[in-house]
């Protein structure tokens, strides 16, 4: 089994590390680790050093040895990023948490004109803040040292601009008989980003889809099966890593 990580503000400096707050009371009294067992620190933005733990104090310090030093993980490419719109209740965190555990490199909260939720004031910061709380405890959870990015919520016209930008661009449509293209089958760059764009559960409206085309976006289609907003990113982005060679 790979060792645990846990996440600090501050990479070590020197041989020897104390964790302590909720990552060192995680460590002590959940994980229960001993002293000899190994453990990853990372600061969830590519650094990462392997410990051996040398002494457990308390109920919330673990003091850690680092023989080899603090690592950087290089950044992937393609960067791989999806504009999620917003799910109803509680599928938005699901959503947040798979595409992290499968390898997303970015998220941007999208409020569509069909989402039924909407973030707006005291509601919309909160929600935020659980995506990305989300996606720290998925990228501990899956063994990363390079957690992805949650954007602030974008507007339709944001979302365009950011598509403009990519190496591809595309937007996920589950209609048919619309002229979309397989994901599989798509030509893919070898080196900068991607960004694909999941619409909400009632679709994107025909006045986004202009949008998205004028900035570049063509449409296209996972398989014959809709799936819902809140999975189908997590599945677009295993074909995506799998398709770039990221999975490899």
């Amino acid at each position: 089994m790979t060792a645990p990580v846990f996440v600090v503000e501050r990479m070590p400096t020197g041989p020897e590390f104390v964790l302590d707050g909720p990552e060192g009371r995680h460590a002590v009294s959940v994980k229960r680790l001993q002293p000899g067992e190994d453990v990853v620190l990372t600061d969830g933005l590519g650094h990462w050093a392997e410990g051996v733990v040398r002494a457990a104090e308390g109920k919330d310090r673990l003091t850690v040895a680092f023989p080899a030093g603090v690592q950087e993980e290089p950044r992937p490419t393609p960067r791989i990023t999806v504009v999620q719109a917003l799910p109803k209740g509680d599928r938005g965190e699901l959503a947040v948490e798979t595409m992290t555990e499968t390898g997303v490199d970015a998220i941007v909260p999208w409020q569509a004109a069909r989402c039924i939720t909407q973030w707006k004031g005291d509601r919309g910061a909160k929600a935020l803040t659980k995506w990305r709380s989300t996606a720290r405890e998925a990228g501990k959870q899956s063994r990363r040292v390079r957690f992805p990015e949650v954007a602030d919520a974008m507007t339709t016209k944001q979302v365009a601009a950011l598509l403009a930008e990519a190496d591809f661009a595309g937007v996920l449509h589950e209609d048919r008989d619309h002229d979309s293209t397989p994901l599989a089958t798509a030509g893919l760059p070898a080196e900068g980003s991607i960004v694909l764009v999941v619409g909400p559960e009632g679709g994107v409206s025909p006045q986004e889809l202009a949008a998205f085309a004028e900035a570049g976006a063509r449409p296209y289609r996972l398989g014959r099966s809709v799936l819902r907003t809140s999975t189908a990113g997590t599945a677009a982005t295993a074909l995506l890593l799998g398709r770039t060679g990221r999975w490899g």
